[in-house]
Parts: structure tokens; C-alpha cells; sequence
């Protein structure tokens, strides 16, 4: 291990990257191999720095191993001796996957021996700056310089790009002089008029935001500010690492900004097969937040490509639960809007020898080790024929599919862009009978809708050279691709396979179960969309990807539900108690605060007579230590009644069982103040009350090393109790589906689409914060 972190040193790494690089065992083979190999071709005993860049580059780039040694041998022969060259090199061999590879070929693709001298680096510069010199004038040092450098790549590919950097230094201080202290100020941004009402617009986009909630660090909308920071502003697509700039990049980009003057574009696009669940959660904020954070625009865009899975009620789920968490779509659109414009331009894709029509099955086609097609190479107007044909319905579903020549970044090779589905589809009905893939389809309408920032989950990452590659092969506009982690919880699933799974096993009733992670299983809990947005801010719109436990998710909800939902009185289990000696005159109705921290937020009553009901925990015959309600020889108070009672007779039925209590009572200004006030009701409505606990019993259910049998063995069997009879304050009913509550002393409540004028079904949303003490 000592010896092998001298040898990563020598190279040119830190300590600390080579003692990084130790902990990757398949990264620390590779670089070995192509250390010694390239000592062995120089006849060295090391290698010089500027090489060994090179190798580590290579080792942690390449994607097959296969290819390391010839790479390796044109590094140490210094026929690839620049960055550019090597991901040129790079790209090469992951689009020529066949053996032998030519070596010509391949020294024509990655410039080998072309020589770029300092007299072609300065006429290059000076043709560049020439034409951008009236507006480097006028901005003078404000003036994107970028773009003068992405000119001149483009006019010198293999130049040296330190050589350039210093060229265009030097003749921009030539042309413009020092930088005087205007040029040094920030380029100030026109600031808005502030509207009338500000004070009130601040508050209502807080509480949208979840600002008014107390939660750790930044809130949402300051951490998507932030990703700014990191993010490429628009327009400046080029400078994005992995970006691939071609010769007509930068007028695309300049007409994408003329057209839409740096406005940030993003989409969220769902596929309209299923309900979304709270990892889309985080889609949304990041997508919506980031957008509505920046002052741009976000599109709802479905991506309705298969219409096999697609239904109705899952375009209006989506729908509803974007808005319900508070966003508001700049658009909503469908990638089935474009399936014309898609078709065009796959017919241009085959024009241009980037694709082809091919017959392998789609079983041959599975896995990442799928045999290459005998009709990659197949004549192009014989291709466009087929597709034709394709197109009109004279293949049978899977005799034919539409390839694109290219190679994915996990070394998949040449993916479907078309396929033959006789589906009628959700829009469009019977006027197609192929449709495109996700991996066609995608990038192209980002292209269409000029997304700036196409975000997405951190599985996609294998697809970002695809996405690049296809807008660049038809030549359009490319915006770019950032990936973030995805958002996991314990004792859940998500997958919407697994899900079916449960409704038709009847572990849970539907999608919107309270038990389950869906959105609308969350709304129907009675979780507050501010709250769900709060934990997304909490667990951070990192890219890491994070697995977190439910309780922390509760945990959000009870903040936000502390300030929100007014309190009642229900009692779950009932005994029937009996105040024996209620003072004549006593008032027959109770003012009961809503939020008893903060009485000025409103206040409602309930009926007070001498027979009253308390829970059955609130009683015990015989006194226990640390036992601190009601027994035959210690007194309890009632909440807000202004009375305590005390036990005079305890009333069973036939099995023994405690029925009823009688007990006399007392101001609570002359007795002893009590251990305990309990809450209690009078003259109560009967509901339906149904108490949630996790699904599964292991964090993990979809993990075979946890749960050997699979998830459906995993069901808790007391996720769900229900209780038909319990008893609620009147002050309940006029709620509203999806109303919430604080039950005092029994936790958060949420009516439920179930209830009816004759009876109220609440559902427990979570537990109140415990006392560990607290008996």
C-alpha cells in the first residue's frame, strides 16, 4: 500500500488524492497497469507529471478496461499529450466498440501530430476579438469572455488551452487597457419595483416556502439560490464539465438567448403510469423551487411515450399534486405534442447516418452485453424505407425497432429511439402506432421547449452522453444535464409495480392508503404540503443520494401542524363518568381556546353538563408509582372545565369490566392543584377514528438480506386500527375534507374522504411530541 502511494505521488497526485484513489480498487489496478505499461514503452523508470496526469485521467474516465493499454501506449508514445485529445480518445473507443480499432481513424479523430504554433493561436485570437470588438467595447471587461474562448476552440481544436487563455488575456488588455474601477464593480442587475402590498406578498411566499416554520439552516428557496452558484447560467452551456461543443454550439446558444434573454427554463416530467410518491417530492422542489427561486419558468411536461401505462387519472394526480404542493406550471404539456417533430427528426437522424432500422428481438436486445446488430450498417435509404413502412403498420409489434448509432455511458450499446405498440394513446388515439423511448425522447423536447437546466435523478447519469449526443447529431439546441440524488425513506416502497402489488394483495386499499409514501396517501394522513416542502429543504437539495427515516418527515409535519391546527377534545376510548354533585347554575357551555399558546387566534365552545366522557388510560383502580391521572384515591382536573374530580364509586358489568364512574367535583380554585389534567368530552359526536403505523416491519422490505421472503412477507399486521365508536367535541363539525386538528393530548388529525354528514372518519397524521417522562 506504501509503495503504490509513492508511485501515485510520483505522477503527479497529492497524498491525499492518492490515498482517495487507494480506497477504489478497480481505479488503483487500472492507474498501476497504466503507470508500469507507459514505464515500459519509455524504457523509464517513471513517468514525467504531465503524463501521469494523463494516465490518472484515463484510468478514472475510461469505461472499458479493455482499451487501457491501447490508450495507454499512444499517451506514452506522446501521441495524445492535451486534455482535448484525450476525451476525443475516449470518445473514440466507446464509439468504435469493435476490434481491431484503426489506427488511423483514430488519429484523425484526436489530432494526433497536427501541430498548432503560436503564429495560428494568435491570428486566431485576433480574428475572434475582431469580430466581437464592438461589444467588447462597450461592455469592455463586464464582456463574456467566454465566448471568445469557445470561438477560438472552435477555430484551433488541439490548440494547448492554457496557450489560448494567455493569447486572448494578452490581446483584450491590449485592445481594452488595464481595469480600471468600473470595470472591477459587479455588473448590478435592475432592481424590480416593489409592489404596494410587499409586506403581505413576503409573507404568503414565506409560508409557501415553508419560512415560517422553524426548521435547520437555509430554506428551500436560499439552498435553490445557492445551486445557482454551482449551476451554469444560461447560455454558458459550453463551460459545463462533459458539455460537447461543436462548430455551430455557440450560435445556438446565442439565438437561445436572444430568444429568451437568460431566463431560467426547467420541466418536471413525469410519466403519467402511476401516482407520485414522496421522491418526486424533491423532483418538484428542485425542479419548481429552482425555477420560481431564479425568477424562470417550469413545465409540467408528461412524458406520455407509452401508452400502455398511461391513464387518465394519473395525468389529473400528477397535476393536482404539483399545485397542491404550491407550484403553479408555466405550461403543461405533453411529449406526445411533439410526436410529429420527433418523427421529422428521427427521419433527419437517419439522413444523417445516425441511425437505423433494426430486427433484433427485444429479448437479444436486454442486458448490457447484447450482440451487435447485423443491420448496423445497413444502407440509409433503405432505412428510411423501413422506417416508413414502420410508421404505416406493416411490421408486427417487436419485428422492428429504430437504433441510434451511439453508446451510453454504462456501455450500452446503440439504443431504441422508435418501436412498433398497436395502443391506442391517451391524446393522440390511433394516429401512431410507433412511438419513441425516453432516451429519444427526452433531450429533444428539452431541446424544443429550451429547458437551461434539465435536472433530473442520479440514475440518469449513464444517459447524460446520449442526451448530448442526439441534440449535437441533429444539430440543435443542447441545454444541460444535472443530476441530484434521489430521496428514499425506510420502511416504505415506492416502485409503482410493488405498489400495484399491494392494492391487489390488499395489504392497502389504493394509491392514496395512508400508509403508504404517495402524495395523495400523504394528503389523505393530513400531511401539509408546506410541511413536505420543509423536509425537502431539511434533508437538502444536495446531489447526494440520501435514505431517510420517516420520523423525520413527522417530525416536519408536527411543526407545522403546532401552528396550524386548531385543538379539540376526542376521546378515543370512552368511560362514561358522572359528576355526581355538579353545582346548580354552572355554565352549560365552555370557551375553549383554539391554540392555547396564542388565544388571540380564535376560541370555540362545547357543552358541559354532569355527564361527561374521559379515556379509558385516564383511569386505573389501583394507583401505580409515577401513575399521575385518575384512581379511587388521587383527584384529577378537567382541561378548561375549572373543576376537579374525584372518584365515589366505580361502576363494572357482568365481565367485570369498569363501564362507568361517579365522582363529585370542585373548583379547581379551592381544591388541591393536581397531578393531572386530563381532557375529556360532553354531548359528542361519534366518529370513526383510524390510527396508522408503518407498513413494514423492517426498514429496508425490499432488501433480500432483511426480508429473505420479499416485501409482501414484510406487512405489518398492526400497521391499522380502527376504532368505530370514538367520541369527538362538537366544535369538529363543520369540517371540511382533509381539515386538521389537534386532538389535545392524543395527536394530529385529518378528516377523511370517507366521512358522511352522519358520521366524520378522522385519520391519525402522527403522534404528538412525547415526554419521555410522561406517564
Amino acid at each position: 500500500m506504501g509503495d503504490l502511494t509513492t508511485l501515485f505521488i510520483s505522477v503527479g497526485l497529492s497524498e491525499q488524492k492518492a490515498k482517495e484513489t487507494l480506497k477504489n480498487e478497480p481505479l488503483t489496478s487500472a492507474l498501476k497497469n497504466a503507470i508500469t505499461q507507459a514505464c515500459n514503452i519509455r524504457g523509464a523508470t517513471e513517468v514525467d507529471k504531465a503524463m501521469g496526469t494523463l494516465l490518472y485521467s484515463l484510468a478514472s474516465r475510461l469505461k472499458d478496461p479493455k482499451r487501457l493499454g491501447f490508450l495507454t501506449e499512444n499517451i506514452a508514445q506522446r501521441k495524445i499529450c492535451t486534455e482535448q485529445q484525450l476525451a476525443a480518445a475516449l470518445e473514440f473507443v466507446k464509439t468504435h466498440p469493435q476490434d481491431p480499432l484503426s489506427q488511423s481513424d483514430f488519429d484523425e479523430a484526436c489530432g494526433v501530430g497536427v501541430v498548432i504554433t503560436p503564429e495560428q493561436i494568435e491570428d486566431a485570437v485576433e480574428s475572434v476579438i475582431k469580430k466581437h470588438k464592438e461589444q467588447l467595447v462597450k461592455e469592455r471587461y463586464h464582456f463574456n469572455m467566454g465566448l471568445l474562448m469557445g470561438d477560438v476552440r472552435f477555430a484551433l481544436k488541439w490548440a494547448d488551452g492554457k496557450a489560448l487563455k494567455n493569447e486572448v488575456d494578452m490581446q483584450v488588455l491590449h485592445l481594452l487597457g488595464p481595469k480600471t474601477e468600473a470595470d472591477l464593480e459587479k455588473k448590478s442587475k435592475p432592481q424590480k419595483a416593489k409592489p404596494e402590498n410587499e409586506v403581505k406578498a413576503k409573507k404568503e411566499e414565506a409560508v409557501l416556502n415553508g419560512e415560517d416554520t422553524a426548521i435547520e439552516g437555509k430554506s428551500l428557496m436560499e439552498q435553490l439560490r445557492g445551486e445557482a452558484l454551482k449551476f451554469h447560467k444560461p447560455g454558458e452551456n459550453y463551460k459545463t464539465e462533459g458539455y460537447v461543443v461543436t462548430p455551430n454550439t455557440m450560435n445556438l446558444l446565442k439565438k437561445h438567448m436572444e430568444l429568451f434573454g437568460g431566463q431560467i427554463r426547467t420541466r418536471f416530467p413525469p410519466e403519467p403510469n402511476g401516482i407520485l410518491h414522496i421522491g418526486h417530492a424533491k423532483a418538484i422542489n428542485f425542479n419548481f423551487g429552482y425555477a420560481k427561486a431564479n425568477n424562470g419558468i417550469c413545465y409540467l411536461r408528461y412524458d406520455d411515450t407509452n401508452p400502455e401505462k398511461e391513464e387518465e387519472k394519473y395525468f389529473t394526480a400528477i397535476k393536482d399534486m404539483v399545485e397542491w404542493l404550491g407550484y403553479t406550471p408555466y405550461a403543461v404539456t405533453h411529449a406526445s405534442d411533439n410526436f410529429q417533430q420527433l418523427y421529422d427528426l428521427a427521419v433527419d437522424l437517419i439522413r444523417r447516418g445516425h441511425a437505423y432500422v433494426c430486427h433484433q428481438k427485444g429479448e437479444e436486445l436486454k442486458g448490457h452485453n447484447a450482440p451487435p446488430s447485423p443491420w448496423r450498417d445497413r444502407p440509409i435509404e433503405e432505412s428510411l424505407v423501413l422506417f416508413e413502412r414502420m410508421k404505416k403498420g406493416l411490421f408486427a409489434e417487436g419485428e422492428a425497432t429504430l437504433r441510434m448509432k451511439t453508446v451510453m455511458e454504462d456501455g450500452k450499446m446503440d439504443p431504441v429511439a422508435y418501436r412498433i405498440k398497436y395502443t391506442p394513446h391517451h391524446c393522440t388515439g390511433d394516429e401512431w402506432c410507433i412511438y419513441p423511448t425516453y432516451d429519444y425522447t427526452h433531450c429533444l423536447c428539452d431541446s424544443i421547449e429550451n429547458i437551461t437546466h434539465s435536472l433530473c435523478t442520479k440514475e440518469f447519469q449513464a444517459r447524460r452522453s446520449s442526451y448530448y449526443w442526439l441534440c449535437n447529431a441533429l444539430d440543435l439546441y443542447c441545454p444541460v444535464q444535472w443530476e441530484y440524488g434521489r430521496l428514499n425513506l425506510t420502511y416504505t416502497v415506492v416502485s409503482k409495480r410493488k405498489i400495484i402489488k399491494l392494492v391487489e394483495s390488499g395489504a392497502v386499499r389504493d394509491w392514496d392508503d395512508p400508509r403508504l409514501f404517495t402524495l395523495t396517501a400523504l394528503r389523505r394522513r393530513g400531511f401539509p404540503p408546506v410541511a413536505i416542502n420543509n423536509f425537502c429543504a431539511r434533508v437538502g437539495v444536495t446531489v447526494s443520494q440520501t435514505t431517510t427515516e420517516p420520523h423525520l418527515l413527522e417530525a416536519c409535519v408536527r411543526d407545522v401542524l403546532n401552528e396550524t391546527a386548531p385543538r379539540a377534545m376526542a376521546v378515543l376510548e370512552p368511560i362514561k363518568v358522572t359528576i355526581v354533585d355538579l353545582p346548580e347554575g354552572v355554565k352549560s357551555n365552555i370557551q375553549v381556546p383554539d391554540f392555547p399558546a396564542h388565544e388571540a387566534k380564535g376560541s370555540h365552545t362545547v357543552p358541559f353538563t354532569s355527564t361527561i366522557f374521559i379515556e379509558q388510560s385516564d383511569f386505573r383502580e389501583v394507583i401505580e408509582k409515577g401513575y399521575k391521572r385518575l384512581t379511587p384515591e388521587q383527584p384529577v382536573g378537567l382541561r378548561h372545565a375549572g373543576f376537579v374530580i374525584s372518584v365515589q364509586k366505580v361502576i363494572k358489568d357482568a365481565q367485570g369490566k369498569v363501564v362507568e364512574l361517579e365522582v363529585s367535583c370542585c373548583s379547581s380554585d379551592k381544591a388541591e392543584k393536581p397531578k393531572a389534567f386530563i381532557h375529556w368530552v360532553c354531548q359528542p359526536l361519534v366518529c370513526e377514528v383510524r390510527i396508522y403505523e408503518k407498513l413494514f416491519l423492517h426498514k429496508h422490505p425490499e432488501d433480500p438480506a432483511e426480508v429473505p421472503n420479499g416485501f409482501l412477507s414484510d406487512i405489518n399486521p398492526n400497521s391499522l386500527q380502527v376504532i368505530t365508536s370514538a367520541l369527538v367535541d362538537t366544535s369538529v363539525k363543520g369540517a371540511k375534507v382533509f381539515d386538521k386538528f389537534q386532538f389535545e393530548r392524543v395527536g394530529y388529525f385529518s378528516l377523511d374522504p370517507d366521512s358522511t354528514e352522519d358520521k366524520l372518519v378522522f385519520n391519525r397524521t402522527v403522534t404528538l411530541k412525547e415526554d419521555p417522562g410522561k406517564i
